[in-house]
């Protein structure tokens, strides 16, 4: 039954001529129909390098927003159309605005995982993958780090020559464990490398042996010699690696790092969408809608993220 739908998506993304991009965190049978898959900051630089006329992101709003923004000139559709991002929507444009008025020598930084609307007023955007290396090559020495507390902590400490200031904003699913659950984690595997994302808790970073964004992840648990790993960040991760690397042996941190957003995505909403883009098809696509003006100002700080971090 999946093969059967997979062949079909395959066949008529052809068809249509679509591009389907896949966050990491998506079900392994989203992922093997994905034209281009990977975390934030790899979907937004491919995403400008788009030909297909069609574009299917598997993944949350803002992912499907940043798309637009970087291929204007291309349909865009979000596979679920509620498949939001509670992080993404912390903070009003009019609140960092009233900031930035106060202290207007600080540059603001924003999370990838923010809206277009607040983009409109910040400098640069960054992904965890990036983050670290576009505040270090910024020519401001005062940032303001929005929204992720936890990723802004470990920007701060990681550019220790920036006044970093930080606002109490953060993923919801990564700020919940507990330094107390890494710690059991690694007691129930002694020999595993513990393997965390920055978006957790500062404490819990902090004992990680490795602490990075969901490619970063990846990568080092395909390039160590170690053979057991814990994995500290959405559940999907560990599956994705058990599947790649079958000699070896991956744990969850915590089974609460669930995401229900990006598993709100299934397969048969890929295949209806993709129907629906062809026309013969019913189904209420979610097609990103964005204004030329919105667009030309939220893109700013992305194209300054492309240009700082590439």
């Amino acid at each position: 039954m999946i093969r059967d739908i997979q062949d079909e998506i395959l066949r008529l993304k052809k068809e249509y001529d679509i591009c389907i991009l896949a966050h990491s965190y998506q079900a392994a049978e989203i992922i093997e129909v994905a034209d281009i898959t990977g975390d934030s900051y790899k979907l937004s630089v491919e995403a400008a390098k788009v030909q297909n006329r069609n574009i299917l992101m598997c993944g949350v709003h803002f992912m499907a927003e940043t798309a637009k923004m970087l291929s204007p000139d291309k349909r865009v559709f979000l596979a679920h159309r509620d498949a939001g991002c509670p992080m993404a929507e912390q903070f009003e444009p009019e609140m960092i605005t009233a900031m930035k008025k106060q202290d207007p020598d600080r540059k603001v930084v924003c999370y990838v995982n923010t809206t277009a609307e607040l983009k409109t007023v910040c400098d640069v955007c960054v992904t965890s993958s990036s983050a670290v290396k576009i505040v270090k090559a910024m020519d401001a020495d005062k940032i303001l780090f929005i929204p992720d507390i936890n990723l802004g902590t470990f920007v701060a400490e990681a550019c220790p020559e920036k006044d970093v200031k930080l606002l109490h904003g953060g993923c919801p699913v990564h700020a919940a464990i507990t330094a107390d659950e890494a710690r059991e984690a690694k007691a129930a595997h002694p020999n595993a490398k513990l393997l965390v994302h920055p978006e957790c808790r500062p404490e819990v970073t902090r004992m990680a042996d490795y602490a990075g964004s969901t490619s970063g992840i990846m990568e080092y648990a395909a390039k160590s010699d170690e053979k057991e790993f814990i994995i500290g960040t959405e559940v999907s991760i560990r599956e994705h690696l058990q599947y790649k690397f079958p000699e070896k042996k991956f744990y969850d941190m915590s089974k609460r790092l669930l995401c229900q957003n990006m598993k709100a995505t299934t397969l048969m909403d890929v295949l209806n969408t993709v129907k629906a883009i062809g026309g013969d098809s019913e189904y209420d696509a979610a097609e990103i809608i964005m204004s030329d003006e919105l667009i030309s100002k939220a893109r700013v700080c992305i194209d300054e993220m492309i240009r700082l971090g590439g």
